[in-house]
């Protein structure tokens, strides 16, 4: 499978030392202001001249102390600052406001590479919409240690005007989503619009911008990391909780990235990126070129079936999901504990009865799948499906294809 992670990809640490010679040249006036005591008079002022020019802090570092950490940004969900412990989360509003201003050198009040990179991570998982900063540009850090701050030397891409234009897609894109959901849409009916949308206007390419939401809205092109962002960003727009999730195909050193969403209290896996890749069915249907068959399997899949195919990045802790309510299978009564070839038959003709093209049926156990195999596609029971439906259209002749998805139990029929 051709997936990619985002990442932080590459760091330089520079770490100086900050001793200098005028603490030997100043160590004589400093015992004797200490006898006194630090000063409680007009005098303060003076100390704290003295005190900044001796600790070599720059002024912007001393004043960033000075401020106190937001719980919230009051827009987004970030579920990841949640997880970060009290400095960490310090850093990651820092990273936060001097990437949103677009700074190429940010100050942060830490030296300690385990709360900048874990804090970096976090503002990349959490912020789909800074779409400037990514993994194709390297980062640079200088830390100093002894006065434990770091200079912080983001990556960014694109001009004003390329920033411009892919914001306008961007709302082009939410637009287009919200002239298709009313008031009374339900948040899985808000998630479908945008996973259908994000398979329907673009394609999985491997590109310069593929890692962002740059390549899924402006480009139209993107891989796994582009579409979870892109689909995260969306779902935030329109009030889902939902979350970007980094992580491997299992047996593969291939990385992957989805999404999590919150439906009901209960959560569920999202990956757009296999919902557009319908090669990824088994069968003579992969071969209809003509055909972006959107595979709903990925939308809100049973949970330990994803889980056989894909495992999460350990770096942080995610939601557990466990419950089907909200598979695409389930809601369209699509989903069969046991293989009974009546019922079956009388799904598929319920499909044409409703102008279905693809009908797609799923399984809740291996064994009830392999007999649908045989009988259905081995023994070519198909043949009665698509005799119904010539009839139903009135022609004499159809071609029809079938597919599977054998690692979630499904048998797709296309005419």
């Amino acid at each position: 499978m051709r997936t990619l992670k985002t990442k932080m990809k590459t760091k330089l640490q520079l770490k100086l030392n900050s001793k200098c010679k005028k603490y030997l040249i100043l160590g004589a006036a400093l015992i004797t202001l200490m006898s006194f005591g630090r000063p409680q008079t007009a005098e303060a002022s003076i100390w704290n001249s003295f005190s900044s020019w001796f600790s070599n802090e720059p002024d912007e570092v001393r004043a960033l102390r000075e401020e106190p950490t937001e719980e919230s940004d009051g827009v987004h969900i970030e579920y990841y600052f949640q997880l970060l412990s009290s400095d960490q989360k310090t850093c990651y509003r820092q990273i936060l406001k001097g990437v949103i201003e677009r700074k190429t050198q940010i100050y942060l009040t830490f030296s300690q590479d385990e709360i900048i990179d874990t804090a970096y991570h976090a503002v990349m998982n959490d912020h789909p919409e800074l779409f400037w900063i990514h993994n194709r540009k390297t980062t640079y850090k200088t830390t100093y240690e002894q006065e434990d701050y770091c200079l912080f030397e983001p990556g960014y891409s694109y001009t004003d005007e390329e920033m411009n234009q892919i914001q306008t897609e961007m709302e082009n894109a939410y637009a287009i989503i919200n002239g298709t959901v009313t008031a009374d849409s339900t948040d899985y009916g808000k998630i479908k619009a945008i996973y259908e949308y994000l398979i329907d206007s673009t394609s999985y390419v491997a590109s310069e911008d593929d890692q962002s939401i740059a390549g899924t809205f402006w480009k139209k092109e993107a891989v796994c990391a582009g579409y979870a962002k892109a689909f995260q960003y969306l779902a935030e727009r329109f009030g889902v909780y939902s979350i970007y999730v980094e992580g491997d195909a299992n047996n593969s050193d291939e990385e992957h990235a989805w999404n999590i969403v919150r439906l009901d209290g209960n959560y569920y896996y999202v990956d757009v990126t296999n919902g557009d890749q319908p090669q990824f069915i088994e069968g003579d249907a992969a071969s209809l070129a003509e055909h972006k068959t959107t595979v709903f399997d990925y939308l809100c899949p049973f949970p330990w079936e994803y889980e056989k195919t894909y495992t999460a990045n350990t770096d942080f802790s995610l939601p557990q999901c466990t419950t089907t309510d909200y598979n695409f299978y389930v809601l369209n009564q699509g989903c069969f504990e046991f293989h009974d070839y009546q019922t079956i038959l009388n799904y598929c003709k319920m499909r044409i009865d409703n102008g279905a093209a693809v009908i797609r049926f799923k399984f809740t156990s291996e064994d009830a799948y392999h007999q649908a195999y045989s009988e259905w596609i081995d023994q070519k029971a198909v043949e009665e499906v698509a005799q119904y439906y010539m009839s139903m259209h009135g022609i004499n002749e159809v071609q029809y294809h079938y597919g599977v998805l054998e690692q979630l139990n499904t048998i797709y029929f296309i005419f």
